[in-house]
């Protein structure tokens, strides 16, 4: 079976972009939607990286609701803080020393602090081993680092082997 349907969650999901593109229930298009979706994922299966394998998923929830938490706060903060006085802010950016080394980790991290309202993740290095990190108002860089290492890329070593 995972021959034939190397990826169901992407085949579900592009049948139902597919035919909310088209906007309709017809069987023609039903049917080719369905015909694409098992065929590109089978076209494509030696494009995807490797998977990701989760070894904690109860701490992948406790992360996922952690971040949900820190965006709420974050949004809080970043409209205080634009809303007070310009010379206040200290936007800075800073080099983010990475332990993590599984490109899902990676990527994961990287989205967790672009998705976080006042930092954005901006480069990587080559070697993946830095992470450039902007932050709206940084006053101490090693804290925004220990920081971010502690509440986000730990829990992300342990949730991926």
């Amino acid at each position: 079976m995972r021959r034939l349907l190397p990826a169901p969650l992407l085949s579900a999901a592009l049948l139902v972009v597919w035919l909310l593109l088209n906007n309709t229930l017809a069987p023609g298009q039903i049917l080719l939607g369905a015909l694409l979706a098992l065929v590109l994922p089978l076209l494509t299966d030696r494009l995807r990286p490797e998977r990701a394998h989760l070894r904690r998923p109860a701490l992948a929830v406790r992360l996922l609701l952690r971040v949900l938490w820190d965006i709420v706060l974050a949004n809080f903060e970043v409209a205080r803080r634009i809303l007070g006085p310009e010379a206040a802010l200290r936007p800075r950016f800073v080099w983010l020393p990475l332990d993590i080394r599984d490109p899902w980790g990676i990527a994961v991290l990287a989205g967790i602090i672009t998705l976080t309202p006042g930092t954005v993740s901006s480069d990587l290095t080559a070697d993946r081993r830095y992470l450039l990190v902007h932050a709206l108002d940084v006053d101490d860089p090693a804290a925004l680092v220990a920081a971010i290492k502690q509440r986000y890329e730990g829990p992300l070593m342990e949730i991926l082997t």
